[in-house]
């Protein structure tokens, strides 16, 4: 297993760049996540600390993402977490969008199989996404994304609904995968809690590089 990208620490909350093909916690199934790696790193400095999960990404995305050291911060991130952070993310997808920038608006709900569908304002919960592009390429569309809900699948869903779906991502309707992974990547996160402001930066992943031009 890949040695941790550690983009910020202190007493309170550790920020990783995850990479991709690995869960953010077990599913059951997996022994090998990210907060198993966090874990050991943590009880390496003194067997007494704890990590606790904050929010997750998906187990194909990549990018940053924030753990706590306490469980105060953990319910204090957790309970405010829409109201005082901004998330940015960086996605490759099919085709080439018509409209430069964009805000997609749903309610989803997910599935008995776990996936996660469009639906109507009474069955589902809201989603916000809004996109802007960074560039066209031949066959695909990179586009910057800043989330507004954290809803699961969100950002996937979206393009997919858009009919331009993620490149890699087979589970929502992409019929491509020429960088061998998920083309989203957890770009930027800026945090604005008690009395300061923070901004974290996953560089991109050199997967992304050859479709990247204008960021």
């Amino acid at each position: 297993m890949k040695k941790l990208d550690i983009i910020y620490e202190d007493k309170e909350i550790i920020v990783i760049n995850k990479p991709s093909h690995i869960l953010t916690i077990s599913d059951g199934k997996t022994s090998k996540t990210l907060y198993g790696m966090v874990r050991e790193y943590v009880k390496k400095q003194h067997k007494s600390n704890k990590i606790f999960i904050v929010h997750r990404l998906d187990k194909d995305t990549s990018g940053v993402i924030v753990l706590a050291k306490n469980e105060e911060m953990k319910y204090y991130l957790q309970n405010n977490w829409d109201k005082i952070t901004k998330r940015y993310y960086l996605a490759i997808v099919e085709g080439h969008l018509e409209n430069k920038r964009g805000v997609i608006r749903e309610y989803l709900k997910e599935s008995k199989t776990h996936l996660v569908y469009k639906t109507t304002k009474e069955k589902g919960t809201y989603a916000e996404t809004k996109y802007e592009v960074v560039n066209y390429n031949k066959n695909t569309t990179v586009v910057k994304i800043e989330i507004k809900t954290g809803k699961k699948n969100q950002i996937r869903v979206a393009f997919k609904n858009l009919g331009h779906p993620i490149i890699g991502d087979k589970k929502y309707g992409s019929n491509s995968n020429p960088i061998k992974r998920l083309g989203l990547h957890a770009l930027e996160l800026e945090i604005k809690f008690k009395d300061k402001e923070m901004k974290f930066q996953a560089d991109i992943p050199k997967e992304f590089l050859g479709y990247v031009k204008n960021i």
